[in-house]
């Protein structure tokens, strides 16, 4: 199941060594545990942060800390959240392979793409800062999307059963506690798998590039992140055409207001049953839930008492 996407070294030490492409994504070390008044030594797991230079037709592109795994997975996503590549049939080869101070994703792509990719002049090292680091002006921040086609309605019902689920996909996590976590969930709440990595834009693109090598309808389900759903993650899911993004925690305000413009359905604070949602509810099937006014219904229309304000959003119960 979610081991397909882990890759653990266990007893690795900390080394400045890699030891080829497969580099550790698990690193044992030795903790002092404070418990009251006792104190423990004793072994730990913390995850690994490797830089991850991509190279695109041998010029080195973009550079960020990534946990080391899936990285063809993360390579594909980016180039097509990016819109460095339009199509997956457009990338003719991906090779990772250890560089001086981390490991290199080397990509061969189209020539038609590559010159339109030396035309953007840009440089994104430290991606995962802010998203938006070596953007050369504020104009390229907000790409232009069309409103994405949307397909059939999403049970509400099916975001509480991938919830149920998610624990058992976060292997790393349940060992290290510091990655996030991106699932690909269909119709019917099933997860159908999931990536992981130290940022949630890198987890996201993983299982982009996932979704683009399995050639799934990305209209056929809908993406549930295990972080906040900043601005980012959202323009990687208009890019890519996922019209429904969940998220466990809260999303900023530019990303609701992308969401918005994107057709996109975003969901926040999901927790068991609860939800909140901050945009395009209509493309909810909320069957069985109890609401103080119709879904997709303004504040100011509601001929009911409104819902407690939370966020902005609606809540469902």
């Amino acid at each position: 199941m979610a081991s397909e996407s882990l890759h653990l070294l266990h007893g690795t030490q900390f080394d400045d060594e890699l030891e080829g492409p497969e580099h550790a994504t698990v690193c044992r070390t030795t903790v002092l545990r404070l418990n009251g008044g006792e104190a423990e030594t004793c072994d730990d797991h913390v995850v690994e942060e490797v830089p991850v230079a991509l190279v695109f037709n041998g010029i080195s592109h973009a550079v960020m800390l990534a946990t080391p795994d899936n990285l063809e997975d993360m390579a594909l996503g980016f180039a097509l959240t990016e819109g460095i590549l339009e199509s997956p049939s457009e990338l003719y080869g991906v090779e990772v392979v250890s560089g001086c101070q981390g490991l290199e994703v080397h990509l061969e792509i189209s020539s038609r793409r590559f010159v339109a990719l030396k035309e953007r002049r840009r440089n994104l090292a430290g991606r995962t800062g802010c998203g938006l680091c070596g953007v050369e002006s504020l104009d390229a921040v907000a790409r232009p999307y069309k409103p994405l086609q949307r397909g059939l309605l999403l049970p509400v019902a099916a975001v509480a059963r991938a919830l149920d689920q998610l624990p058992d996909w976060q292997q790393l996590h349940r060992i290290t506690g510091a990655v996030h976590g991106a699932a690909w969930v269909d119709n019917l709440g099933n997860i159908r798998t999931l990536r992981e990595d130290v940022g949630r834009h890198n987890a996201l693109d993983k299982l982009v590039g996932w979704l683009a090598k399995s050639r799934i309808d990305p209209a056929a389900g809908f993406v549930l992140t295990s972080s906040r759903a900043s601005y980012e993650m959202v323009q990687k899911c208009a890019a890519a055409g996922i019209g429904c993004l969940v998220a466990i925690s809260a999303p900023t305000g530019l990303a609701v207001r992308l969401a918005e413009e994107s057709g996109i359905t975003l969901a926040g604070f999901a927790r068991g049953s609860r939800l909140v949602i901050y945009s395009h509810p209509e493309y909810l099937a909320a069957e069985g839930v109890a609401a103080t006014r119709p879904l997709g219904q303004s504040q100011g229309s509601a001929s009911q008492e409104p819902l407690p304000p939370r966020s902005g959003g609606r809540t469902l119960m």
